[in-house]
C-alpha cells in the first residue's frame, strides 16, 4: 500500500465500527466528563450531584422495588394518552383531508386548540378528572392529538391527485381507495408523528403527575425536588429516558415491518423486473 492511500484507511475503519459503539461512546465521555467536573470542583455537586450517586440512587430504587408502582403508573397513563390521542388523530386527519369544506370550517378552532398551554390545562383537568390517572391521560391527549392530526391530515393531502384519480377511474370505491392508496401513502407522516408523540406522551403526564399526583414518576421527581435531591431528580429522569429509548425502538420495529413494501420497491429481488 502506497503512502498515499494509508491516510484513507482511517476513515474508512472508523466508518466498519457500529454506530451504537459511538453513540455508547459519547454517552460514556460525557458521563465522564460530568463525574470528573464534580471531583475536581468545576460544578457543584449540590446542584448537579453526580453520575455515580445517580446510578446509586437507581440501584436502591429498583432493589427496593419503591420504582415499580409509580413506573406502572407513568406508563399506563402514557400508553392511554399515546393511544387515545393517535387514534382520534390519525382518524380526524383522514376525515377532514377528504371533507375540504369541514377542514375549512373547522380550522380556526383547531389552530386555537392547538395553541392552548397544556400546562394551563393541566389544572383545569385535575378540578375535572381529580388526582387519578385520567387527568393526565386528558391532558397527554391533547399533545399527542394535535401531532398525530396535523402528520395524517398533510399526508393525505400530499398524495398525488392524478394518482388518486386514475385509480377511480378503475372502479375504486372510497374505501378501496383508503386501504390501497391514502393510508399506504400517509404511514410514512403518521409513523413521523408517533416518533414525536411517544416523548410528548411522556413529557405530558409527567408534568400532569409534577402539578398534582399520588403516584408516577413526575410525582417522585417533584418529591425529590422538594427536600433538593438532585440525586432523586435525575434518577427519574434516567428512569424517563430509558422508556422513551426502549419504546422509541420498538416504533421504529413496526415501521420497518409496516413500510417494508417502500425498501421492496427500492431494492427488488433477483426474480422481479427492474
Amino acid at each position: 500500500m502506497s503512502d498515499l492511500a494509508k491516510p484513507c484507511s482511517l476513515p474508512a475503519k472508523l466508518a466498519a465500527v457500529p454506530l451504537v459503539f459511538w453513540q455508547v461512546l459519547l454517552g460514556v465521555l460525557a458521563l465522564f466528563a460530568w463525574e470528573q467536573g464534580v471531583r475536581l470542583g468545576v460544578l457543584d455537586k449540590f446542584f448537579f450531584s453526580q453520575p455515580s450517586e445517580v446510578a446509586a440512587r437507581l440501584w436502591r430504587l429498583f432493589a427496593t422495588g419503591l420504582v415499580w408502582r409509580h413506573l406502572v403508573t407513568t406508563l399506563l397513563e402514557a400508553a392511554l394518552s399515546f393511544v387515545l390521542g393517535v387514534a382520534f388523530g390519525v382518524v380526524c386527519g383522514f376525515v377532514l383531508a377528504r371533507r375540504r369544506f369541514l377542514a375549512a370550517l373547522l380550522d380556526p378552532y383547531l389552530r386555537i386548540a392547538n395553541a392552548l398551554p397544556r400546562v394551563v390545562l393541566a389544572p383545569i383537568f385535575l378540578l375535572w378528572f381529580g388526582l387519578g390517572i385520567w387527568s393526565k391521560v386528558a391532558l397527554g391527549v391533547t399533545v399527542v392529538f394535535f401531532i398525530a392530526f396535523f402528520n395524517t391530515f398533510q399526508g393525505v393531502r400530499d398524495v398525488d391527485p392524478w394518482l388518486v384519480n386514475h385509480v377511480r377511474m378503475l372502479g375504486a370505491s372510497e374505501r378501496q381507495l383508503l386501504r390501497h392508496v391514502l393510508i399506504p401513502s400517509a404511514l410514512t407522516w403518521i409513523f413521523s408523528s408517533l416518533h414525536i408523540s411517544i416523548g410528548f406522551a411522556i413529557i405530558a403526564v409527567v408534568v400532569g403527575e409534577y402539578l398534582g399526583a399520588s403516584q408516577g414518576i413526575g410525582y417522585l421527581i417533584a418529591q425529590a425536588e422538594g427536600v433538593f435531591d438532585t440525586a432523586g431528580v435525575f434518577a427519574g429522569m434516567c428512569i424517563l429516558a430509558a422508556v422513551v429509548l426502549i419504546v422509541g425502538a420498538a416504533v421504529s420495529r413496526l415501521e420497518r415491518y409496516l413500510l417494508r413494501w417502500k425498501s421492496e420497491r427500492l431494492h427488488p429481488g433477483p426474480t422481479e423486473p427492474r
